[in-house]
């Protein structure tokens, strides 16, 4: 039997008047019931044997026998899904999703329904007992929940444009007293700074904060990213709080705070223009103190203000020292002796190239760490790209070439003869240009040579007036160090450069 279920207390008055014998026409006129109707439950009534029964049955009786004898009797018009039943309780018995099952109606049978039909059905086949809770009323100072919500678009002074925001909402459970800032980012470090002054404007600390770990960026990383998880416990160290996740799929466990977000949006924010993030910070704040902590809130019927005037005396106090900041985050040491960190380089130990390292990180100081061991430290950059770098993380090899200035070439240089140290200093002085490897490549030459040697295809080079590292390495190669010198370089000086060696130029090599 499947038709519109009427109330149980109208089918309890229609089975009143089928024992006073009233027509179905009668009854129908008489209550606005279609006769068609009174005829479908006069006859459900002869058979349960209520028209005949002693006494009327009760209301309770007749629902209770309404769902054992009549389970197809439902609310409202038959179903478009009801002729397809049984094959939509087996699907679901296999737990196939009823999406899957509204595109098996539609492919196998024809069904012209839409979804919201079919989980409407399954919805009343599946029928479950709510579940039942709890509402639990936290102490004075034992509780702040924290959350975030998208706030919309705001205009940014630093970069002149509008920008997507965030409202930051922190909630006292007891009083419901509250902190609200707009933001444009979900960082670690602007998560921890929104706690930082949250605690100051309640100018006290909880006993717990309880978290959401489902929708934002930065919630979600609290607790399955290890790096965050640390910034954060430090934090909470700091404070002396415990971290305490919202449970997954349980809203109830944070109503506070969301119902609190949704409260800001919707009366704080919407409707309203700002002229800047800080206008409307400056706003939220006002109407903090003049609006939301004033009304008469609907859970507690009272205000927020007055609450939290009896809460505030259970609030921790606030250490003795402000928390800075700290950033922890996982980076691998590159072959340059650098980990990146906020788009910027620092150097490490060269011995745990490939490692991951922990960057530990202030708003002034980046701190790195190997196995809970700090192994370097440094001031931190200011500039995006900057390199910070300390000359004894480099392999002792190339400290050379990290350290060449052009006062340690010219030492070098003084060292082996005048020559050289004139003809280093001749390539230093030629300014456009940037001349301070190629000197240092002529020093480097005693690698290779006798320094008498060097000295010599310096003074050489220096007749020829040919500055370079290729004209000396070359003069070397050629044995031309000590081959005698045209004479008109030892009466006039040096020679023009269009002068040549005292052996054809095919003899010398390329490049000369």
């Amino acid at each position: 039997m499947v038709s519109r279920r009427k109330n149980v207390l109208d089918v309890r008055e229609m089975v009143r008047r089928f024992r006073m014998t009233q027509s179905d026409r009668e009854i129908a006129h008489d209550l606005g019931t279609n006769r068609r109707t009174i005829a479908k439950y006069r006859k459900l009534a002869v058979q349960e044997g209520w028209v005949g029964a002693p006494e009327l049955p009760s209301a309770v009786q007749i629902e209770a026998r309404m769902a054992q004898v009549a389970p197809n009797v439902i609310f409202g018009p038959q179903s478009t899904v009801e002729p397809h039943r049984d094959r939509v309780v087996e699907l679901r018995q296999k737990g196939v999703e009823v999406t899957a099952i509204w595109q098996i109606l539609r492919d196998q049978f024809g069904f012209q329904g839409g979804y919201g039909s079919v989980r409407r059905f399954v919805q009343r086949v599946e029928k479950r007992t709510p579940e039942a809770f709890v509402r639990v009323e936290t102490a004075p100072g034992e509780e702040l929940q924290v959350d975030f919500g998208y706030a919309g678009e705001f205009f940014d002074p630093k970069t002149g444009q509008k920008r997507r925001a965030w409202v930051f909402v922190a909630t006292l459970a007891f009083s419901r007293h509250q902190y609200a800032e707009i933001v444009f980012d979900q960082k670690v470090e602007t998560w921890l700074a929104l706690h930082v002054r949250a605690f100051e404007w309640f100018s006290g600390v909880v006993g717990r904060v309880v978290i959401d770990n489902l929708k934002s960026a930065i919630t979600r990383a609290c607790f399955h990213d290890p790096e965050v998880q640390r910034s954060y416990r430090d934090l909470a160290e700091h404070y002396d709080f415990m971290i305490a996740p919202c449970r997954i799929e349980t809203p109830r466990h944070k109503g506070k705070v969301e119902s609190g977000v949704r409260y800001v949006k919707r009366n704080a924010l919407a409707g309203r223009e700002f002229a800047s993030i800080d206008e409307a910070n400056g706003h939220l704040k006002r109407w903090i103190l003049t609006i939301a902590g004033l009304r008469d809130h609907g859970t507690v019927h009272q205000k927020p203000l007055d609450r939290f005037e009896l809460e505030k005396a259970h609030l921790k106090p606030l250490p003795m020292t402000r928390y800075e900041i700290v950033v922890w985050k996982k980076a691998k040491l590159h072959p340059d002796c650098h980990v990146v960190f906020g788009e910027a380089y620092y150097s490490a130990p060269h011995r745990l190239i490939g490692q991951e390292l922990l960057v530990r990180a202030t708003a002034d100081r980046v701190e790195i760490y190997y196995h809970h061991e700090r192994i370097a430290a440094h001031a931190r950059a200011r500039n995006r790209g900057q390199r910070v770098s300390n000359a004894v993380h480099y392999p002792p090899e190339k400290l050379a070439g990290f350290l060449v200035t052009p006062v340690r070439v010219k030492e070098q240089a003084q060292a082996i003869g005048p020559a050289t140290l004139e003809l280093v200093e001749k390539m230093l002085s030629d300014k456009p240009v940037d001349r301070l490897r190629a000197a240092q490549g002529i020093v480097n030459l005693v690698k290779r040579y006798q320094p008498a040697r060097v000295e010599a295809a310096c003074r050489r080079a220096l007749v020829f007036n040919l500055a370079s590292y290729r004209t000396v390495s070359s003069i070397l190669k050629q044995n031309l160090e000590n081959t005698p010198l045209p004479p008109e370089a030892v009466t006039e000086g040096p020679l023009p450069k269009t002068a040549v060696f005292a052996r054809p130029i095919h003899e010398i090599a390329a490049g000369l």
